[in-house]
Order: C-alpha cells, then sequence, then structure tokens
C-alpha cells in the first residue's frame, strides 16, 4: 500500500475543518451532538445524505435540538454531490454518522479525497455485543468511536480477531449528560416515581417487532395510565406517518392505538395514555421516570437523574439489545410499568457501562494522532479485506442498495440485475446448510 500524499499542515492558529455526514434521524442526532463537543479550533459543518432513510424537517430540527447546529444550516446533498463538496471544502476529518452498510460506501471515497482526511464513524446508541459485520462494515476507517469501556474492550478483541487494524477512542456519548445522580439507588426496585411527571416510554422500531408483542406492550402502558389518571403516559416515537427511521417499523404505535380492533383488546384508550414526538431531552424534563425495552434514551434518563425501567417481559438477549443492561439494577416486568415502580442503576455497573467519566476520553488525543500522521502523509487509505467477490459489480449494489432511487448511475441499474438473483441463490444454500447443518465453506 502506498504511503499517503502528505497533507498540508494548518497555519499556526488556523482553525480545523470537520464535517459530519450523516443519513437517518439518529444518526443526525449523534453527529450533531458529537460534533459540538469538538475542542476548541475546530469548525464544523452537518451534511445529510439524499437517502431512503433521510429525516424530514420536523426530524432534522428535533435531531439537532441542543447542538451547535440548526436545520436552516444543514445541506441535503447527494452522493455525487458530497463528494464534490467534500473537495472543495478540503476538511481535516470526517465523521461518517451513518449505517455500517452505507460507511462502506462513502469512507473509500472520503479517503481518496485531495488532503486525505481523517475518517472516524461511531454508531448513535447500545452496541453491545459487539458484532463482526460492525467492525467489517466499517474497516476502511481510521478511528471508530464508542462510548464505554466495555464496547471499546468488545470491539478490540473483535477487530483483532477479524485483522481489521481500525482504531477504536473512548467518547462519552454525547447527549449523556452528568454521571447519573441517581447512581445512588443501587438499581432500588421499591422506590415509586418521584414527582408529578409523565412516564414516557421511548418506543424502537426494532424491538420488540412482533404485533402482539407490540400490542402488549401497550397493554402495560394503558394500566399504568388508569393506575395514574392525573398523570400522562407518552409514548414517545421518532417518526411520524410517512417519516423515515434508521430502521423499518412494521407496526406503529400511534397506528395499533387508532385500530379498533387494538383498541378493543386494550379495553379502550385511556385519555392520558398519548403519542408524542420532539426531542427527547424536552420529554425527560417533564418525566418521573423512562421505561424502554432497551433504548438509548435510558441512558439520557440516567444521565438527567430520570429513574427508568429496561422492560424484560420479552426476554433478555442480543436480538433484543438488552444484554448490556445485566447487572444494572434497570431491568423490571410488567409490575413495574404499571406500578410505577422507578430503578436506578448500580454502582458497579455505571463505570464499565458509558458513564465513566469525560475525563476518560481519549478519542480526542486519537484523532490528533492521525491528524500527525496525515500532515506527514503517513496515513494511507485502508484496504478493504472482507466481502471483495464480485468487485466493481458488488461495489455498485452496495450503493444502489443504501442510494435507492437516489441513485441514478447506469452501474447502479445493472448492478440489481445481477446482483438481486445471486443474493437469492447464496442465502437459500445457506438456508439448505443450515437445515441439514453442512459445513460453510468460505
Amino acid at each position: 500500500m502506498n504511503a499517503a500524499t502528505p497533507a498540508a499542515a494548518a497555519p499556526t492558529g488556523a482553525r480545523r475543518r470537520f464535517v459530519v455526514v450523516a443519513d437517518s434521524d439518529s444518526y443526525v442526532k449523534w453527529g450533531a451532538a458529537f460534533a459540538s463537543r469538538l475542542p476548541a479550533g475546530w469548525d464544523a459543518e452537518l451534511v445529510v445524505v439524499t437517502t431512503p432513510v433521510m429525516p424530514s424537517d420536523r426530524q432534522l430540527g428535533a435531531a439537532l435540538d441542543g447542538s451547535r447546529f440548526t436545520a436552516k444550516g444543514v445541506r441535503r446533498l447527494d452522493l455525487p454531490s458530497l463528494e464534490r463538496r467534500l473537495a472543495a471544502r478540503r476538511p481535516d476529518a470526517v465523521l461518517l454518522a451513518l449505517r455500517g452498510p452505507f460507511v462502506r460506501v462513502v469512507a473509500p471515497i472520503v479517503a481518496a479525497l485531495p488532503g486525505r482526511p481523517v475518517v472516524l464513524s461511531g454508531f448513535p446508541g447500545l452496541t453491545i455485543p459487539a458484532a463482526a459485520k460492525a467492525v467489517v462494515y466499517r474497516e476502511q476507517v481510521d478511528l471508530v468511536v464508542l462510548h464505554s469501556r466495555r464496547e471499546v474492550r468488545e470491539f478490540e478483541q473483535l477487530a483483532a480477531g477479524l485483522g481489521v487494524p481500525v482504531e477504536f477512542g473512548l467518547a462519552t456519548l454525547p447527549f449523556v449528560t452528568g454521571s447519573g445522580p441517581g447512581a445512588s439507588g443501587g438499581g432500588d426496585a421499591s422506590a415509586p416515581a418521584p414527582h408529578d411527571g409523565d412516564l414516557v416510554f421511548a418506543a424502537q422500531a426494532k424491538v420488540p417487532v412482533g404485533f402482539d408483542d407490540r400490542v402488549r406492550m401497550l397493554g402495560l402502558l394503558a394500566d399504568a395510565a388508569r393506575r395514574r389518571p392525573t398523570r400522562r403516559v407518552v409514548v414517545k416515537v421518532r417518526a411520524r406517518r410517512g417519516e423515515a427511521q434508521t430502521h423499518a417499523e412494521v407496526h406503529d404505535y400511534a397506528e395499533l392505538l387508532a385500530d379498533p380492533d387494538v383498541r378493543a383488546r386494550l379495553g379502550g384508550v385511556p385519555p392520558n395514555l398519548v403519542v408524542e414526538d420532539g426531542p427527547m431531552a424536552k420529554h425527560l424534563e417533564r418525566a418521573s421516570m423512562l421505561v424502554t425495552v432497551s433504548s438509548t434514551a435510558v441512558l439520557e434518563a440516567v444521565g438527567a437523574g430520570v429513574p427508568a425501567v429496561v422492560v424484560d417481559e420479552f426476554g433478555v438477549g442480543p436480538k433484543l439489545i438488552n444484554t448490556v443492561f445485566d447487572g444494572s439494577g434497570l431491568f423490571g416486568g410488567g409490575e413495574a410499568v404499571v406500578g410505577w415502580m422507578a430503578r436506578t442503576p448500580a454502582d458497579g455497573w455505571l463505570d464499565d457501562n458509558y458513564f465513566h467519566g469525560e475525563a476518560f476520553d481519549d478519542w480526542a488525543d486519537r484523532l490528533d494522532a492521525l491528524l500527525e500522521r496525515r500532515a506527514a502523509g503517513q496515513l494511507p487509505a485502508p484496504a478493504r479485506r472482507y466481502n471483495l467477490v464480485g468487485g466493481a459489480v458488488r461495489r455498485a449494489f452496495e450503493r444502489k442498495r443504501m442510494l435507492g432511487p437516489y441513485d441514478r448511475s447506469v452501474a447502479g441499474a445493472l448492478s440489481m440485475v445481477v446482483a438481486v438473483p445471486s443474493r437469492w441463490a447464496v442465502r437459500r444454500v445457506r438456508a439448505v446448510r443450515r437445515a441439514f447443518a453442512l459445513p460453510l465453506v468460505e
């Protein structure tokens, strides 16, 4: 691999340029919050790539709330326009606040730009257990930002096993403030919600996913609303009808509550059970407790001193994205939701999981070291090691799959003709091998 061409060092006193490239609402929120905590001496801008999951204007405003950015100052660009803008701006560092498969598409484009910026990526929420594909998608990134000691430990072990030489930096989750004032409670499940605020349920697209489980969750919330008719129970959603999310949602809570059959199963919908959107921080200001299955919002609540319940009615496991809460003292069943029985996290869990303290963050030092290597011409573009079969056709398909109708290239259209039948055949072969316990040959 050839060494990169040395980038011109910034003149003494010159400000560095940082660009956040985002796609969905959750990644916009994370990227904007992260860039708002850059050290002194950085200028930052945020660009949203036009994809099928890009946020609406309303979602964009909510995602940027409390950050250094405003919706009016955010550009929406297609991928070719993004490449031209970055080439003209010559940023020192680019944060790819994108879904993993899209990082794989954009990272080599950014690393090939004149001046070769440092390329960062990361995750907007919980990433335990660490998944191999999360590393593989980011194998052409210089620095992956993580938010707990446990995440760094697990991802470093995983990357070493995969032979991917990406760096991992520790950063406090940017929209989590404080150290968790409730920590001294040690997971006490007997304390009622402390004041006359809302019970806020942080809804998620992925969990629970099934119709019956989501109706069951609404049943618990409806019972909680009936238990305290003078208090609000808020189903806090990320998207309204027609708006996109990072993950597709099959059974929308607002639509379920409007369905006559569902309403009958719930025994009616109490008037104090409502559905609202908007910034989570604003909801937490009015909350006496937060309920979720696994949302990162529980970390926001802990940081804000709002007790929480992580619902274990549907189980605990990787598919529910809630194994990270083992030992936290936050798990509770339906009775905790209905009874408004708030929990606070166990002391021993906090330090290893998201509340290590900003003094221990090392991402900025790692970024500075990468910038020094860049200035010396010692920052070559990382090589792609995985999923190489298919070559240019595969790369065109990966781009088309992420951009959908916003990719108007001939190569993208042709790749769908080749790749879709091929992917179907590969999946069928894998299904047969699994069914008959046949070994997989790589």
